[in-house]
């Protein structure tokens, strides 16, 4: 539109036509109707949208032959993380996630997508499996965090995901995390230690929350917006830290407005990672998987009198 602007302007000037006040015009309202850059917090909100594609989402829309399979044969089956075999673009891989609900129903049997110390071993369960038959790992994140309650701390909820965090750095497989949507604290990094982590455009990871951030820091739930702003939770952020390896783009509007095309997106990015992993042995993938761990982080020194 401001290409075509221009035009008229030229062409006006050469014909000695004063068209000034109707192009400020013009301009003012095509500025005024221009979508305006989204700010960390429409992010967030984007990030938590009860229509984004959840991990069976992707699942159904990516993959073929999806066999779910449950429990960590200690306690319990979770529903807020599932896993199971499946095929991508013809090779057997093993799929696991966080998975919220649609309604409250749903979400009462999934709960909100927050797991259990359960939910953590069977991921870990999968994960080795895969690894005994020399199969990738994918991963897709989307939690607000684990589950605090009393009972989840009795079953060893700190201890569950430290173990997750233990199997996953020594996995001899190739491991493709994805945060799809929200990835909260330590609740997310319970399956997201991998080889690549790929992040979409409108998803967000972070140890704390907004709203919880505020409220240690402010005092109040209301200044979630600066705190988001401060965490620096969005995928360009990052990307540009190091902290992710790709940002996924995503459809105008976000993914809940093509979740085909948000899919499509994501299972190109995750094969290219996979060919890429797949010429390195088991001793190459480890080594270079902590080597990316230790990297991360910076610090100044300052002198004696800092």
């Amino acid at each position: 539109m401001k290409k075509h602007l221009a035009e008229l302007r030229t062409l006006a000037e050469e014909r000695g036509i004063d068209v000034s006040g109707e192009m400020r015009e013009l301009e003012r309202r095509i500025e005024n109707s221009e979508p305006k850059p989204l700010t960390r917090f429409d992010r967030v909100q984007l990030a938590r949208h009860q229509e984004r594609p959840f991990t069976l989402d992707y699942i159904q829309m990516m993959c073929d032959d999806f066999v779910e399979l449950h429990g960590d044969r200690n306690f319990r089956d979770d529903p807020a993380i599932v896993g199971g075999w499946a095929t991508l673009d013809g090779k057997s891989v093993m799929v696991i996630g966080h998975q919220k609900g649609r309604d409250m129903k749903e979400n009462l049997h999934r709960n909100f997508g927050s797991p259990h110390p359960e939910g953590y071993r069977k991921a870990a369960r999968l994960m080795l499996m895969a690894e005994k038959f020399g199969r990738p790992v994918i991963t897709f994140v989307d939690t607000q965090g684990a589950y605090p309650g009393i009972g989840a701390e009795e079953r060893g909820q700190a201890e569950a995901i430290a173990r997750n965090l233990f199997v996953m750095a020594g996995l001899g497989v190739p491991i493709v995390s994805c945060i799809i949507g929200e990835g909260g604290s330590g609740g997310a990094l319970g399956i997201a230690v991998a080889d690549r982590v790929l992040m979409m455009e409108n998803a967000i990871y972070s140890v704390i929350s907004p709203e919880g951030c505020a409220a240690i820091l402010w005092r109040s739930r209301d200044m979630a917006a600066d705190a988001a702003e401060a965490l620096k939770l969005t995928a360009p952020d990052l990307a540009d830290s190091g902290i992710i390896d790709e940002v996924v783009p995503e459809p105008g509007g976000g993914a809940h407005f093509d979740p085909e095309g948000a899919a499509e997106a994501l299972r190109e990015a995750i094969l290219r990672h996979l060919s890429e992993l797949g010429g390195l042995d088991r001793t190459q993938l480890i080594e270079a998987r902590r080597a990316k761990y230790y990297a991360m982080g910076a610090w100044e020194e300052t002198g004696a009198d800092g």
